[in-house]
């Protein structure tokens, strides 16, 4: 096992000899990927010993902890008394006996998608890397596999970038309903992957206490421990992105989160590449790393890049019997929102635990491929245009808020630009087969030039064009029969 103070000292040298130091004035000279601007689309995998009891969501090693809570009930009708089956007891299940990284990522590929970010470490403290700092973690127990370091070379052999998240932070208080009875862990200092287990909420009101107050915050020993396992992660397998959770905006991680960044930034410039770091609420200073929001939107266009991650399935990360999956036709709608606004999606997917995928959610990728096959000049290598898009919908901005915008309509269209065509997607195609483009309207404050072509991306069909006081008017010959949107490839001088 390696000493915690002396990967410490060696990440103050790493900062002191960089050229970034672990301050926000420093960390501000960071600069955006390119690869990242232009790779727009990306899958997340939350697999971990979760995906075992496949119950409620990824917080079952929380919840089954809380008593009074379905988790809790369900536990004991099916496992025993906590005291006799604890979380840990789960990870000789978690055999992975089917895992093919190289399945997984052609499936990926054959999505569209440009970047994979495996959960590498979640809140239960169960790393899925080969880890020198505990011996709670993949390859040591449960499959017995580096399932970080197989996912990686998967990913690079496909020329599909590798990036990881860490949600270690809340692993502190993650579990302390262990604490209220008689589990066999009520009495615990620290004992992996319980962490610390330490009640800082009361009413279980996290959310509301952590986001806003932020006054109590982790141990010393907890948060030195934080930042040495996150830097083992980037230095073992050179992630082009550290994705981070919610928790890192408790005022405690702050100094943490400087040097995290300076460490990774310097290692970065040491390897040659262009790397990001992801995060929520105001845990990042602007400027310094990469906006991230969880299961929702932006409402217009953010000039500074920035990523939607969401899950295939609306009411879990992981694996459940019971999940409720999204359809294909949404989330390309939402994909290319996001785009329009200068967004990434990061799309997740919650394999079993034998390391199978789905196939509701194999369906959903597959399709989401399709779509992009035809589409994606549309998507990739864009930019946002002088607006985002037009029609009524409105999407209302904020974290999780994706499931509650109404369907998109016929006068629903997204913008994106690469010079010289402006991509405009017809979220949902009008049965008469007849678009109008206000924003493209002759006289528009968007836009002044002249409309030198227009075709529809992946129909053969010939279509009329006229440009009016109106707006661009596209009028096709045939009808047009899909649930998905249709992209219009518009040439301008």
């Amino acid at each position: 096992m390696k000493n915690i103070k002396d990967y410490l000292e060696t990440i103050d040298q790493v900062i002191n000899k960089g050229p970034y130091e672990d301050t926000w004035e420093s960390l501000r000279e960071y600069k955006e990927p390119k690869w990242y601007k232009d790779a727009k689309f990306g899958i997340f995998i939350h697999w971990g010993v979760y995906s075992v009891p496949a119950y409620g969501n990824e917080w079952y090693p929380r919840n089954m902890y809380v008593k009074g809570s379905k988790e809790y009930e369900h536990h004991i009708k099916t496992y025993g008394k906590h005291k006799d089956f604890g979380y840990k007891d789960f990870i000789p299940m978690f055999k992975g006996e089917k895992f093919d990284a190289d399945e997984w990522m052609e499936l990926f590929a054959d999505a569209g998608a440009k970047y994979v970010m495996p959960v590498a470490e979640h809140h239960d403290g169960f790393q899925m890397y080969d880890s020198e700092l505990s011996g709670f973690n993949a390859t040591k127990m449960g499959p017995e596999k580096d399932i970080i370091g197989a996912l990686k070379k998967a990913a690079e052999e496909r020329d599909i970038v590798f990036t990881a998240s860490n949600h270690r932070a809340e692993n502190y208080w993650f579990m302390s309903g262990l604490r209220e009875f008689d589990s066999g862990l009520e009495d615990i200092q620290f004992q992996e992957p319980y962490g610390y287990a330490v009640k800082l909420f009361e009413n279980d009101d996290l959310h509301e206490t952590t986001h806003n107050i932020h006054s109590q915050g982790p141990s010393t020993e907890h948060l030195d421990n934080w930042l040495v396992r996150t830097c083992e992660l980037v230095d073992k397998y050179q992630p082009k992105i550290v994705w981070f959770d919610w928790w890192i905006q408790n005022v405690a991680f702050k100094p943490y989160l400087k040097k995290f960044a300076a460490y990774y930034y310097n290692r970065a410039a040491e390897w040659g590449e262009d790397v990001a770091i992801n995060y929520k609420f105001d845990a990042f200073a602007k400027g310094t790393a990469i906006f991230d929001v969880e299961r929702g939107q932006l409402a217009s266009i953010r000039p500074r890049l920035w990523q939607t991650d969401t899950a295939i399935a609306k009411n879990s990360w992981g694996y459940t019997e019971n999940n409720d999956f999204k359809t294909p036709e949404s989330v390309v709608c939402d994909l290319i929102d996001i785009v329009s606004k200068n967004g990434c999606l990061l799309l997740n997917i919650g394999p079993k635990s034998d390391g199978t995928i789905t196939q509701e959610e194999e369906n959903v990728l597959r399709s989401i491929g399709k779509w992009l096959k035809i589409n994606g000049e549309s998507i990739y290598d864009t930019e946002y245009w002088s607006t985002f898009g037009e029609g009524p919908t409105e999407v209302i901005e904020g974290a999780f808020n994706d499931e509650k915008r109404s369907p998109f309509t016929s006068e629903d269209i997204r913008f994106t630009y690469n010079a010289p065509y402006i991509y405009a997607n017809v979220l949902k195609w009008p049965d008469n087969n007849n678009v109008v483009i206000k924003s493209l309207q002759k006289g528009s404050k968007y836009f002044a030039g002249d409309i030198m072509d227009v075709k529809i991306m992946g129909y053969d069909d010939d279509l009329n064009y006229k440009q009016d006081e109106e707006g661009l008017i596209v009028t096709t010959s045939k009808t047009i029969n899909t649930t998905y949107p249709v992209c219009l490839k518009i040439k301008i001088d």
